[in-house]
């Protein structure tokens, strides 16, 4: 049994005994006229069957102790395959992907009416889908019309998301080798910008570096658009633009990640443009840094990621106290949040399909704890911008550190351990790259 199946197998465990559930595939985007954003699949879809094509649906049918696994999705067309690319079709869908059987998605309509006729609960991602949503209610609308006939509608209707986002959470012994593996390739990437950076290189030539070495890699695609911030464009948490020249004296942020396999890397670096960290760059460096060893020595299960970030808010203050950044007491400064003008950002996020995996994350008067097979991102930052009202040898700078991090049984794993991180690593990978390159 495919890992995919043994998916299906769980979801079908957490059904009601006569229900259906459907989970849509991706689709097609327009980038511009008539040519396409390259396709993505729906990570929840691919979760559940391994097919990376658009225009399909996933229904699951739980009835009278019997189980079935359907897929709908686009018919064999020698045509379109000569100018669009292979189409599994409805056979081998059966055949490689494990499914009961297969229909043309054209037929999606007239199935569900069928299929959805006298069963009482309706699972599906409630809001999520516009499509869905749309064929379902006329699915729905002409069965309840049909009641005279002797037709019924589910009664009873239920999102799937709250099931499967938390299948997703905790990841499997074969999750973790992709997300591993996607780590290495990300941290390959983060060496490779260490070591082909110069003073007056464009960001986007140093993006290119690294996604280059992805691809090299074996991950073709990133798992978001990278971030490489040279100078205060470090000091714009988002920023995309890349266009910016790196300069002598700068810092680069360097926020990228290589999708592998649909699992997703997410590595954040920062390091002089010159190779050579100033003074003050090495300071608030060195602070972030100690915040991130000691916010992933914590990470272990139950403990919340809202902790570790209280923790991180407490050492970073002190760490600002003590350069004479900031002013003040450090407990009214906390309540305050005065630190939000330097770290707007949490600790970290889930990571698995999505960069910003699903899953529960709790509230703040209840926040949800790690358990062993959950991974997430260790990421503190600092960022003074040039209005800030500091001494001008700070303003600037922004400085990110993130990890990818497995949750244990008994503690952490860092999974992107491959690329330096501290000054004296950092330095003496550019030094021997400038030496020997």
């Amino acid at each position: 049994m495919s890992a995919f199946q043994d998916r299906r197998m769980q979801f079908f465990a957490q059904m009601d005994s006569n229900s259906l559930a459907v989970f849509p595939a991706g689709a097609e985007k327009i980038r511009s006229n008539d040519t396409e954003y390259p396709f993505r699949q729906n990570s929840d879809f691919y979760y559940l069957t391994g097919f990376n094509e658009p225009d399909a649906c996933l229904v699951l049918i739980n009835k009278a102790g019997e189980q079935k696994a359907l897929l709908f999705n686009r018919k064999k067309d020698k045509n379109a395959e000569i100018w669009h690319g292979y189409r599994m079709g409805q056979s081998a869908a059966v055949s490689v992907l494990g499914f009961d059987a297969a229909y043309e998605i054209a037929a999606l309509h007239t199935h569900l009416l069928e299929l959805l006729n006298g069963l009482t609960s309706l699972y599906f991602p409630i809001f999520q889908d516009p499509d869905l949503d749309k064929t379902l209610s006329s699915v729905i609308n002409e069965l309840r019309a049909g009641k005279r006939k002797g037709q019924k509608a589910p009664l009873i209707y239920l999102d799937s998301l709250s099931i499967l986002h938390e299948m997703r959470l905790i990841k499997s012994e074969g999750e973790i080798a992709m997300l591993s593996e996607a780590a290495e390739i990300s941290a390959a990437g983060h060496v490779r910008a260490m070591q082909e950076c110069y003073v007056g290189m464009w960001e986007y030539q140093l993006q290119a570096e690294v996604e280059h070495e992805f691809a090299l890699q074996g991950a073709p695609y990133v798992a978001y658009n990278s971030i490489v911030a040279g100078g205060e464009n470090a000091c714009i948490l988002h920023y995309t633009q890349n266009k910016g020249k790196l300069r002598d004296g700068d810092l680069v942020l360097i926020d990228a990640g290589a999708e592998y396999q649909g699992y997703a890397g997410d590595i954040t670096r920062t390091f002089p443009v010159n190779g050579v960290f100033s003074d003050a760059q090495a300071k608030l460096y060195q602070l972030v840094l100690d915040i991130q060893i000691s916010a992933i020595s914590q990470i272990k299960p139950g403990v919340a990621l809202l902790d570790v970030n209280k923790n991180a808010v407490q050492q970073l203050v002190d760490g600002l106290l003590e350069l004479g950044i900031l002013q003040g007491e450090r407990d009214t400064l906390i309540k305050e949040e005065v630190y939000k003008d330097f770290y707007m950002h949490g600790i970290g996020h889930y990571l698995g399909l999505d960069v910003h995996d699903v899953g529960d994350s709790g509230t703040a008067d209840n926040p949800r704890l790690l358990e062993a097979g959950m991974v997430v991102t260790i990421e503190p930052g600092l960022y003074i911008s040039a209005s800030a009202d500091v001494d001008d040898r700070w303003k600037k700078i922004g400085i990110r550190i993130e990890d990818d991090v497995l949750v244990t049984e008994s503690g952490a794993e860092v999974l992107s351990a491959d690329v330096p991180k501290s000054i004296n690593e950092i330095e003496a990978l550019m030094a021997d790259a400038k030496k020997y390159g």
